[in-house]
Protein backbone atom coordinates (compact mmCIF):
# COMPACT_ATOMS: atom_id res chain seq x y z
CA UNK A 1 0.00 0.00 0.00
CA UNK A 2 2.82 2.26 0.65
CA UNK A 3 4.25 1.52 -2.36
CA UNK A 4 0.91 2.36 -4.54
CA UNK A 5 0.75 5.67 -2.14
CA UNK A 6 4.31 6.74 -3.10
CA UNK A 7 3.73 6.20 -6.72
CA UNK A 8 0.62 8.09 -6.36
CA UNK A 9 2.50 10.98 -4.64
CA UNK A 10 5.26 10.85 -7.87
CA UNK A 11 2.99 10.58 -10.39
CA UNK A 12 0.34 13.56 -9.74
CA UNK A 13 3.82 15.91 -9.18
CA UNK A 14 4.78 14.88 -12.36
CA UNK A 15 1.25 15.87 -13.66
CA UNK A 16 0.90 19.02 -11.72
CA UNK A 17 4.52 20.12 -13.79
CA UNK A 18 2.89 19.23 -16.85
CA UNK A 19 -0.43 21.31 -15.94
CA UNK A 20 2.05 24.02 -14.92
CA UNK A 21 4.53 24.08 -18.30
CA UNK A 22 1.87 22.92 -21.03
CA UNK A 23 1.04 26.49 -22.12
CA UNK A 24 4.93 27.59 -21.73
CA UNK A 25 5.90 24.64 -24.03
CA UNK A 26 3.45 25.36 -26.24
CA UNK A 27 4.17 28.91 -26.84
CA UNK A 28 7.61 27.89 -27.28
CA UNK A 29 7.11 25.31 -30.06
CA UNK A 30 4.91 28.01 -31.98
CA UNK A 31 7.76 30.58 -31.47
CA UNK A 32 9.66 28.12 -32.60
CA UNK A 33 8.00 27.39 -35.72
CA UNK A 34 7.80 30.89 -36.93
CA UNK A 35 11.54 31.08 -36.78
CA UNK A 36 11.76 27.81 -38.72
CA UNK A 37 9.39 29.09 -41.66
CA UNK A 38 11.21 32.85 -41.32
CA UNK A 39 14.42 31.71 -41.35
CA UNK A 40 16.57 30.27 -44.36
CA UNK A 41 19.18 27.93 -43.46
CA UNK A 42 19.29 26.50 -47.13
CA UNK A 43 22.91 28.20 -47.94
CA UNK A 44 23.98 27.65 -43.75
CA UNK A 45 27.43 25.74 -44.93
CA UNK A 46 28.61 28.80 -47.48
CA UNK A 47 27.80 31.53 -44.70
CA UNK A 48 29.77 29.26 -42.38
CA UNK A 49 33.69 28.72 -44.70
CA UNK A 50 35.83 29.63 -41.77
CA UNK A 51 36.32 30.03 -37.53
CA UNK A 52 36.04 34.28 -38.07
CA UNK A 53 34.33 36.09 -35.19
CA UNK A 54 31.68 36.54 -37.78
CA UNK A 55 31.40 32.85 -39.15
CA UNK A 56 31.23 31.92 -34.97
CA UNK A 57 28.54 35.10 -34.98
CA UNK A 58 26.39 34.10 -37.75
CA UNK A 59 26.43 29.89 -36.86
CA UNK A 60 25.10 31.18 -32.88
CA UNK A 61 22.47 33.07 -34.54
CA UNK A 62 21.63 30.65 -37.05
CA UNK A 63 21.43 28.05 -34.39
CA UNK A 64 19.32 30.02 -31.80
CA UNK A 65 16.88 30.45 -34.80
CA UNK A 66 16.78 26.69 -35.71
CA UNK A 67 15.15 25.99 -31.98
CA UNK A 68 15.92 22.52 -32.60
CA UNK A 69 15.67 19.40 -29.95
CA UNK A 70 19.61 18.13 -28.85
CA UNK A 71 19.59 15.15 -31.46
CA UNK A 72 18.14 17.48 -34.52
CA UNK A 73 20.93 20.52 -33.64
CA UNK A 74 23.27 17.14 -33.71
CA UNK A 75 22.26 16.20 -36.85
CA UNK A 76 22.46 19.59 -38.71
CA UNK A 77 25.74 20.47 -37.31
CA UNK A 78 27.13 17.43 -39.23
CA UNK A 79 25.11 18.44 -42.24
CA UNK A 80 26.80 21.79 -42.27
CA UNK A 81 30.09 20.00 -41.46
CA UNK A 82 29.38 17.72 -44.83
CA UNK A 83 28.16 20.62 -46.73
CA UNK A 84 31.88 22.42 -46.13
CA UNK A 85 31.14 24.26 -43.26
CA UNK A 86 34.03 24.93 -40.86
CA UNK A 87 33.77 22.43 -38.03
CA UNK A 88 33.61 24.50 -35.08
CA UNK A 89 31.50 26.98 -36.62
CA UNK A 90 29.36 24.42 -37.28
CA UNK A 91 29.83 23.00 -33.30
CA UNK A 92 28.93 26.82 -32.36
CA UNK A 93 25.28 26.47 -34.14
CA UNK A 94 25.02 23.18 -32.24
CA UNK A 95 24.98 24.82 -28.94
CA UNK A 96 23.07 27.51 -29.80
CA UNK A 97 20.61 25.75 -30.94
CA UNK A 98 20.31 23.74 -28.23
CA UNK A 99 20.71 26.88 -25.24
CA UNK A 100 19.80 30.01 -27.25
CA UNK A 101 16.42 28.80 -27.98
CA UNK A 102 12.88 30.85 -26.90
CA UNK A 103 11.25 27.77 -25.26
CA UNK A 104 13.74 26.67 -22.86
CA UNK A 105 14.17 30.68 -21.85
CA UNK A 106 10.16 31.08 -21.82
CA UNK A 107 10.16 27.72 -19.47
CA UNK A 108 12.60 28.68 -17.14
CA UNK A 109 11.31 31.93 -16.89
CA UNK A 110 7.74 31.06 -16.01
CA UNK A 111 8.86 27.69 -13.93
CA UNK A 112 11.71 28.74 -12.06
CA UNK A 113 12.29 32.47 -12.32
CA UNK A 114 13.82 35.42 -14.87
CA UNK A 115 16.75 35.03 -13.59
CA UNK A 116 17.71 31.07 -15.07
CA UNK A 117 16.12 32.82 -18.53
CA UNK A 118 18.85 35.39 -18.77
CA UNK A 119 21.59 33.29 -17.21
CA UNK A 120 20.61 30.71 -20.05
CA UNK A 121 21.38 33.17 -22.71
CA UNK A 122 23.79 35.32 -21.07
CA UNK A 123 25.73 31.39 -20.34
CA UNK A 124 25.35 29.88 -23.75
CA UNK A 125 27.49 32.62 -25.65
CA UNK A 126 29.92 32.71 -22.92
CA UNK A 127 30.11 28.78 -23.34
CA UNK A 128 30.71 29.16 -27.45
CA UNK A 129 33.68 31.87 -26.59
CA UNK A 130 34.94 29.35 -24.40
CA UNK A 131 34.74 26.10 -26.34
CA UNK A 132 35.84 27.86 -29.19
CA UNK A 133 39.42 28.99 -27.27
CA UNK A 134 39.48 25.50 -26.33
CA UNK A 135 38.89 24.43 -30.40
CA UNK A 136 41.45 26.76 -31.52
CA UNK A 137 44.27 25.92 -28.84
CA UNK A 138 43.75 21.94 -28.68
CA UNK A 139 42.13 20.94 -31.57
CA UNK A 140 44.87 19.35 -34.50
CA UNK A 141 44.30 19.41 -37.77
CA UNK A 142 45.20 15.78 -38.24
CA UNK A 143 42.17 15.05 -35.75
CA UNK A 144 39.71 17.78 -37.28
CA UNK A 145 40.33 15.55 -40.89
CA UNK A 146 39.90 12.62 -39.67
CA UNK A 147 36.70 13.44 -37.89
CA UNK A 148 35.18 15.41 -41.65
CA UNK A 149 35.67 12.17 -43.19
CA UNK A 150 34.21 9.96 -40.72
CA UNK A 151 31.19 12.70 -41.04
CA UNK A 152 31.37 12.29 -44.90
CA UNK A 153 30.59 8.54 -44.33
CA UNK A 154 26.98 9.64 -43.46
CA UNK A 155 26.43 6.61 -41.09
CA UNK A 156 22.82 7.96 -39.47
CA UNK A 157 22.45 9.12 -36.16
CA UNK A 158 19.54 10.03 -34.69
CA UNK A 159 16.24 13.22 -36.43
CA UNK A 160 18.35 12.98 -40.16
CA UNK A 161 15.06 13.63 -42.10
CA UNK A 162 14.52 16.52 -39.47
CA UNK A 163 17.90 17.65 -40.03
CA UNK A 164 17.49 17.79 -44.13
CA UNK A 165 14.19 18.97 -44.12
CA UNK A 166 15.35 22.27 -41.95
CA UNK A 167 18.32 22.31 -44.15
CA UNK A 168 16.52 22.66 -47.23
CA UNK A 169 15.80 25.25 -49.80
CA UNK A 170 13.22 27.83 -48.98
CA UNK A 171 11.72 29.91 -51.35
CA UNK A 172 10.36 33.67 -51.24
CA UNK A 173 11.36 36.45 -48.31
CA UNK A 174 10.33 35.79 -44.78
CA UNK A 175 7.58 37.98 -45.00
CA UNK A 176 5.76 35.86 -48.14
CA UNK A 177 6.33 32.65 -46.33
CA UNK A 178 4.40 34.35 -42.89
CA UNK A 179 1.82 35.57 -45.04
CA UNK A 180 0.72 32.94 -47.31
CA UNK A 181 -1.57 29.55 -46.60
CA UNK A 182 1.67 27.51 -47.40
CA UNK A 183 3.83 29.47 -44.68
CA UNK A 184 1.07 28.60 -42.50
CA UNK A 185 0.89 24.93 -43.16
CA UNK A 186 4.86 24.55 -42.61
CA UNK A 187 4.34 26.21 -39.03
CA UNK A 188 1.57 23.43 -38.26
CA UNK A 189 4.11 20.67 -39.06
CA UNK A 190 6.61 22.17 -37.51
CA UNK A 191 4.77 23.07 -34.72
CA UNK A 192 3.74 19.50 -34.29
CA UNK A 193 7.04 18.50 -35.14
CA UNK A 194 8.80 20.02 -32.37
CA UNK A 195 5.91 18.39 -30.47
CA UNK A 196 6.83 14.69 -31.26
CA UNK A 197 10.51 15.46 -31.40
CA UNK A 198 10.67 15.84 -27.85
CA UNK A 199 7.68 14.18 -26.19
CA UNK A 200 9.48 11.33 -24.74
CA UNK A 201 12.38 13.80 -23.42
CA UNK A 202 9.74 16.19 -21.92
CA UNK A 203 7.83 12.79 -20.14
CA UNK A 204 10.75 11.43 -19.08
CA UNK A 205 12.03 14.62 -17.58
CA UNK A 206 8.58 15.00 -15.74
CA UNK A 207 8.75 11.60 -13.96
CA UNK A 208 12.22 11.58 -12.68
CA UNK A 209 11.89 14.99 -11.70
CA UNK A 210 8.40 13.70 -9.85
CA UNK A 211 9.94 10.96 -8.41
CA UNK A 212 13.26 12.65 -7.08
CA UNK A 213 10.95 15.42 -6.13
CA UNK A 214 8.18 12.97 -4.15
CA UNK A 215 10.83 10.57 -2.73
CA UNK A 216 14.22 12.42 -1.99
CA UNK A 217 14.21 14.10 0.75
CA UNK A 218 15.62 17.58 0.89
CA UNK A 219 18.40 17.12 3.25
CA UNK A 220 19.95 14.81 1.16
CA UNK A 221 19.94 17.35 -1.57
CA UNK A 222 21.34 19.99 0.62
CA UNK A 223 24.22 17.68 1.97
CA UNK A 224 24.82 16.27 -1.62
CA UNK A 225 25.14 19.99 -2.73
CA UNK A 226 26.98 21.56 0.75
CA UNK A 227 24.37 23.88 0.98
CA UNK A 228 25.97 24.78 4.34
CA UNK A 229 29.60 25.96 2.20
CA UNK A 230 28.65 28.60 0.11
CA UNK A 231 32.04 28.75 -2.09
CA UNK A 232 32.77 24.98 -2.31
CA UNK A 233 28.49 24.52 -3.04
CA UNK A 234 29.18 27.00 -6.44
CA UNK A 235 31.87 24.71 -7.51
CA UNK A 236 30.39 21.89 -6.65
CA UNK A 237 27.36 22.61 -7.86
CA UNK A 238 29.06 24.07 -11.37
CA UNK A 239 31.41 20.91 -12.15
CA UNK A 240 28.16 18.07 -10.82
CA UNK A 241 25.42 19.81 -12.90
CA UNK A 242 26.38 18.48 -15.89
CA UNK A 243 26.97 14.75 -14.77
CA UNK A 244 23.81 14.83 -13.31
CA UNK A 245 22.57 15.74 -16.78
CA UNK A 246 24.57 12.48 -18.39
CA UNK A 247 22.76 10.53 -15.82
CA UNK A 248 19.32 11.74 -16.35
CA UNK A 249 19.05 10.71 -20.08
CA UNK A 250 16.98 13.57 -20.85
CA UNK A 251 17.89 16.99 -22.75
CA UNK A 252 16.53 20.16 -23.87
CA UNK A 253 13.67 21.11 -22.45
CA UNK A 254 13.06 17.77 -20.76
CA UNK A 255 15.61 19.27 -18.34
CA UNK A 256 13.64 21.95 -17.05
CA UNK A 257 11.39 20.27 -14.51
CA UNK A 258 14.34 18.50 -13.08
CA UNK A 259 16.14 21.52 -12.70
CA UNK A 260 12.97 22.98 -10.92
CA UNK A 261 13.57 20.19 -8.55
CA UNK A 262 17.47 20.70 -8.28
CA UNK A 263 16.97 24.40 -7.36
CA UNK A 264 14.60 23.07 -4.99
CA UNK A 265 16.90 21.04 -3.32
CA UNK A 266 20.02 23.58 -2.71
CA UNK A 267 22.26 23.08 -5.75
CA UNK A 268 23.50 26.57 -6.46
CA UNK A 269 22.83 28.89 -9.23
CA UNK A 270 25.65 28.26 -11.64
CA UNK A 271 25.14 24.42 -10.88
CA UNK A 272 21.34 24.63 -12.64
CA UNK A 273 23.29 26.70 -16.02
CA UNK A 274 25.90 24.24 -16.44
CA UNK A 275 22.87 20.90 -16.04
CA UNK A 276 20.91 22.60 -18.79
CA UNK A 277 24.13 22.87 -20.84
CA UNK A 278 24.86 19.36 -20.26
CA UNK A 279 21.88 18.27 -22.75
CA UNK A 280 24.80 17.87 -25.27
CA UNK A 281 26.81 15.09 -23.59
CA UNK A 282 24.65 12.70 -22.44
CA UNK A 283 25.20 9.28 -23.43
CA UNK A 284 23.09 8.62 -26.50
CA UNK A 285 24.36 11.51 -27.82
CA UNK A 286 27.76 10.83 -27.05
CA UNK A 287 27.11 7.73 -28.97
CA UNK A 288 26.25 9.33 -32.32
CA UNK A 289 29.21 12.08 -32.39
CA UNK A 290 31.07 8.50 -32.05
CA UNK A 291 29.18 7.42 -35.08
CA UNK A 292 29.31 10.43 -36.79
CA UNK A 293 33.11 11.86 -36.03
CA UNK A 294 34.65 8.68 -34.85
CA UNK A 295 35.84 7.45 -31.26
CA UNK A 296 39.20 10.50 -31.04
CA UNK A 297 36.80 13.26 -31.83
CA UNK A 298 34.04 11.84 -29.20
CA UNK A 299 36.40 12.46 -26.35
CA UNK A 300 37.62 15.29 -27.18
CA UNK A 301 34.31 16.90 -27.84
CA UNK A 302 32.81 15.36 -24.36
CA UNK A 303 36.26 17.17 -22.63
CA UNK A 304 35.93 20.38 -24.18
CA UNK A 305 32.15 20.22 -23.76
CA UNK A 306 32.07 19.71 -20.24
CA UNK A 307 35.11 22.06 -19.71
CA UNK A 308 33.04 24.90 -21.54
CA UNK A 309 29.72 24.04 -19.91
CA UNK A 310 31.50 24.28 -16.34
CA UNK A 311 33.68 27.49 -16.94
CA UNK A 312 30.17 29.41 -18.36
CA UNK A 313 28.32 28.25 -15.30
CA UNK A 314 30.82 29.39 -13.16
CA UNK A 315 31.46 33.18 -14.83
CA UNK A 316 27.45 33.32 -14.46
CA UNK A 317 27.35 32.65 -11.38
CA UNK A 318 29.94 35.62 -10.41
CA UNK A 319 28.15 37.39 -12.76
CA UNK A 320 25.17 37.44 -11.35
CA UNK A 321 25.86 37.13 -7.52
CA UNK A 322 27.98 40.51 -8.26
CA UNK A 323 24.77 42.39 -9.63
CA UNK A 324 22.63 41.22 -7.11
CA UNK A 325 20.59 38.95 -9.07
CA UNK A 326 21.10 35.22 -7.80
CA UNK A 327 17.10 34.78 -6.68
CA UNK A 328 16.88 33.88 -2.62
CA UNK A 329 13.24 32.02 -2.81
CA UNK A 330 14.25 28.46 -3.42
CA UNK A 331 10.81 26.45 -3.37
CA UNK A 332 9.96 26.87 -6.94
CA UNK A 333 6.43 27.05 -8.30
CA UNK A 334 6.80 23.71 -10.49
CA UNK A 335 7.68 21.38 -7.30
CA UNK A 336 4.53 22.82 -5.24
CA UNK A 337 1.97 23.44 -7.65
CA UNK A 338 -1.27 22.61 -7.32
CA UNK A 339 -3.68 22.91 -10.02
CA UNK A 340 -6.35 25.79 -9.60
CA UNK A 341 -8.14 28.01 -11.51
CA UNK A 342 -5.75 30.60 -12.25
CA UNK A 343 -4.10 32.53 -15.09
CA UNK A 344 -2.36 29.13 -15.50
CA UNK A 345 -5.53 27.24 -16.16
CA UNK A 346 -6.46 30.16 -18.34
CA UNK A 347 -3.25 30.40 -20.67
CA UNK A 348 -3.50 26.23 -20.98
CA UNK A 349 -6.99 26.63 -22.25
CA UNK A 350 -5.96 29.13 -24.94
CA UNK A 351 -2.80 27.57 -26.02
CA UNK A 352 -4.44 24.19 -25.76
CA UNK A 353 -6.78 25.40 -28.32
CA UNK A 354 -4.07 26.72 -30.31
CA UNK A 355 -2.36 22.98 -30.71
CA UNK A 356 -5.87 21.76 -31.38
CA UNK A 357 -6.13 23.86 -34.46
CA UNK A 358 -2.62 23.58 -35.37
CA UNK A 359 -2.79 19.68 -35.46
CA UNK A 360 -5.98 19.30 -37.34
CA UNK A 361 -4.66 21.40 -40.05
CA UNK A 362 -1.40 19.36 -39.74
CA UNK A 363 -3.59 15.80 -40.28
CA UNK A 364 -5.30 17.76 -43.03
CA UNK A 365 -2.24 18.97 -45.15
CA UNK A 366 -0.45 15.97 -45.72
CA UNK A 367 1.61 16.15 -42.18
CA UNK A 368 1.67 12.18 -41.78
CA UNK A 369 3.01 11.40 -44.75
CA UNK A 370 5.72 14.08 -44.35
CA UNK A 371 6.81 12.95 -41.22
CA UNK A 372 6.57 8.91 -42.60
CA UNK A 373 8.96 10.23 -45.55
CA UNK A 374 11.83 11.89 -42.97
CA UNK A 375 11.45 8.42 -41.15
CA UNK A 376 12.47 6.70 -44.02
CA UNK A 377 15.37 8.91 -45.14
CA UNK A 378 13.63 10.87 -47.77
CA UNK A 379 12.37 14.41 -47.15
CA UNK A 380 10.19 17.35 -48.70
CA UNK A 381 10.51 20.88 -47.50
CA UNK A 382 8.19 22.18 -45.50
CA UNK A 383 9.10 25.94 -45.84
CA UNK A 384 8.67 26.45 -49.25
CA UNK A 385 5.86 29.62 -50.23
Amino acid sequence: MQIVTALGHALWMSFTMLWQIFWGLSLGFLFSAVIEVAVSKSEMSKLLPDASPRSLTLASLLGAASSSCSYAAVAMARSIVRKGGDFTAAMAFQFAATNLVLELGVLMWVLISWQFAAAEFIGGPIMIIVLVLLFRFFLTDPLKKDAIEQADKGIAGSMEGHAAMSMGEQHGTWKQRLSSKEGWIAISHSYVMNWTMLWRDIGVGLLVAGALGAWVPDSFWQNFFLVSHPTAAMIWGAFVGPLIAVASFTCSVGNVPLAAVLWNGGISFGGVASFIFGDLIILPILNIYRKYYGGKMTAFIAVTFYIAMVAAALVVEILFQVLRWVPHERHTAIVDAAITFNYTTVLNLVFGAVSVVLTVVFFRTGGPEMMRMMESGEHGHHGSA
